[in-house]
């Protein structure tokens, strides 16, 4: 059974069909990368996940269970967590502060100081712990609020590009970080432009455009994949 299903999915915004009969299925344990052109629906398409947005028509089914209906925060209870492409870090408080709200519905005492140091030494952020959010670079901002996400211990984490102006480097760094969350047991989607992260860590890639699920398998069939070089990875190496 999938993880999360994605049934004839609809979205219209005004005459614009931004979301158009899109079925996905996403396998539990899997990282599943989502690409495409800028405008092809695939932010709609979180925010249709997250319940953010409401389907003009379709379900989504997590775990067997047709959560359509519920509003975001069910949807979080029942295991899902989301990182968005801005960091939304509280920027006045220190990179422990941010990690201790996030966590504290869940532990209290020794057990929430335990929980706040395997997720700075996770994020590599122990150095910075007491650092003000806001004066970290954009790559550790990131990072924290990847931190941050993953601190309800998600069946699913969805990713809106999570590289986003970060350095080849830093880009690596966080396909690691990805790949030892998913060997933990995370299933997750992530939206990405940037196709060297793609290539290290998507086991499965699928490509919208123009709303529609355009093409769907491994990385190297995708980018042998005429048709989506066409639309998309010509343009985005060009």
């Amino acid at each position: 059974m999938a993880l999360l299903e994605l049934r004839r999915l609809n979205k219209h915004f005004g005459g614009l069909h931004v979301t158009n009969s899109v079925d996905l299925a996403l396998d539990a344990g899997e990282i599943h990368c989502l690409i495409g052109p800028n405008g092809a629906g695939k932010s709609t398409l979180f925010r249709l996940i997250l319940g953010e947005y409401h389907p003009g028509s379709g379900d989504i089914y997590f775990a067997g269970e047709n959560i359509t209906p519920l509003k975001s925060f069910a949807r979080i209870h029942r295991g899902l967590s989301v990182k968005f492409q801005v960091p939304g870090v509280f920027k006045g408080l220190s990179v422990r502060q941010n990690l201790e709200i996030a966590l504290q519905s869940r532990h209290r005492g020794v057990g929430l100081e335990r929980e706040i140091d395997g997720l700075l030494s996770f994020l590599g952020l122990a150095a910075e712990q007491w650092q003000t959010a806001g004066n970290l670079s954009h790559g550790q901002k990131q990072w924290l609020e990847i931190g941050m996400a993953i601190s309800l211990k998600p069946r699913l984490l969805l990713l809106d590009e999570p590289t986003a102006g970060m350095s080849p480097e830093e880009t690596y760094q966080t396909g690691e970080m990805v790949q030892r969350l998913n060997a933990e047991g995370m299933t997750v989607l992530a939206i990405e432009h940037d196709m060297a992260f793609v290539r290290q860590v998507a086991q499965r890639v699928t490509v919208l455009h123009l709303g529609q699920v355009f093409a769907q398998g491994s990385i190297d069939q995708i980018v042998a994949d005429e048709r989506v070089a066409a639309i998309y990875l010509g343009q985005a190496h060009g």
